[in-house]
């Protein structure tokens, strides 16, 4: 998945995605250096990737408010707290869809270039 940032969101894509969401950055590779600025990855914990985003320059830019990327954590205690983390570095973030999602709670965060992400996590 790719969202956007302005040019110069660089330092904002990397507090949101690896700080907040907890997402580790990863070199670019070679013959698409120039196509996205910074690119965040999930793995597993037998190392295989689980989630990827690439975070791309876009100018004119507009934040993207209704697509966005969706990221499944391990369970509620979990999902929580990555909210409280975003929440602790000043991203806004809404849980009023925590319940409207049949078999799942869930929260939208938006990134500092203003990009709607859920996350969300399965329950029984």
């Amino acid at each position: 998945m790719q969202v956007t940032c302005p040019p110069g969101g660089e330092d904002a894509a990397r507090r949101f995605y690896a700080d907040g969401l907890g997402l580790t950055e990863v070199p670019r590779p070679e013959g698409l250096a120039g196509r996205a600025l910074c690119w965040f990855r999930d793995f597993d914990e037998d190392g295989r990737t689980t989630a990827e985003i690439h975070v791309g320059v876009e100018d004119p830019f507009t934040p993207a408010r209704k697509a966005h990327p969706a990221l499944v954590a391990d369970d509620v205690a979990h999902l929580e707290s990555i909210g409280a983390r975003l929440e602790e570095l000043g991203y806004e973030i809404t849980w009023k869809d925590r319940h409207t999602f049949d078999g799942y709670e869930r929260f939208h965060a938006f990134d500092g270039a203003g990009n709607r992400v859920e996350v969300l996590t399965p329950v029984v």
